[in-house]
C-alpha cells in the first residue's frame, strides 16, 4: 500500500502567502532551523514518503526560488496568489492534471508543528480517487488533507478566498475518513508576529 501511495499521490505544499499579519514577510522565506520554511517543509512531505512534490509559489516567489533549495520540485506559480488560499489550491491541483497523480497530499508552508509522521499516516490511509482523509487533533479535523483525484474538480470549483476547501469538506463530512495525529503532531499557523516564536 506503502508503495503505491508513493507512486499514486503527489505533495501538494501551499506557500503562497504573503503575511500580511507578519508585516508582509512572505511564510515561505520565513525561517526555521536555519533555512526557508518552504525548504522545510518540501522535506517534510518527501520524508513522509511523497516522491513527486508540487509547490505553489506566489508572495515573492522570485526570491524564494532563489534561496530555498527546492529541486526535484514542480513549482506552480499563482499570480493570484493575493486573493487567498482558494487560488492557491486551484493552481496546484491544476498542475497536477496529466501526471498520472490519483490523488493530492495538500499540506500549509505555515505549520511545522506536523511533521512526517503525521503526513505519513494521512499517505496511508490514501485508497483510489474517490479517498478523502484529513489529519484530526481530538477529533478536529486538520491539515495535511488528501483529495482523490475525483473529488479535485468540485473542489476547484468552490475554493475561494482564504477558504480553500472547507465548504467542500463540510458538504462531504461523511465521506471524510479522519486520522488522529495529536499524538505526533502540533497544528498551529504562523500567521501573527506572537506565533514566530514556535520557530526554532
Amino acid at each position: 500500500m506503502e508503495d503505491r501511495a508513493a507512486d499514486q499521490v503527489t505533495g501538494l505544499l501551499l506557500a503562497a502567502g504573503g503575511g500580511r499579519r507578519l508585516g508582509g514577510r512572505p511564510k515561505a522565506l520565513l525561517e526555521h532551523r536555519g533555512r526557508p520554511l518552504v525548504e522545510h517543509a518540501v522535506e517534510v512531505l518527501r520524508a513522509a514518503g511523497c516522491a513527486r512534490v508540487h509547490v505553489v509559489l506566489g508572495a515573492a516567489a522570485d526570491t524564494v526560488r532563489e534561496r530555498a533549495r527546492l529541486t526535484g520540485c514542480v513549482i506552480v506559480p499563482n499570480p493570484a496568489w493575493e486573493q487567498g488560499m482558494g487560488t492557491s489550491l486551484r493552481a496546484g491541483l491544476g498542475s497536477l492534471a496529466g501526471t498520472g497523480a490519483r490523488a493530492a497530499l495538500v499540506s500549509l508552508v505555515d505549520q511545522p508543528g506536523i511533521g512526517p509522521q503525521a503526513v505519513a499516516r494521512v499517505l496511508a490511509a490514501y485508497e483510489d480517487e474517490s479517498s478523502l482523509v484529513c489529519a484530526a487533533y481530538d477529533g478536529v479535523r486538520g491539515h495535511p488533507v488528501l483529495f482523490g483525484a475525483g473529488h479535485w474538480a468540485d473542489i476547484a470549483a468552490t475554493a475561494t478566498g482564504d477558504r480553500g476547501a472547507r465548504a467542500y469538506l463540510k458538504e462531504h463530512e461523511e465521506a471524510i475518513t479522519l486520522v488522529e495525529c495529536a499524538d505526533v503532531a502540533r497544528p498551529f499557523d504562523i500567521d501573527t508576529p506572537q506565533d514566530l516564536a514556535h520557530l526554532e
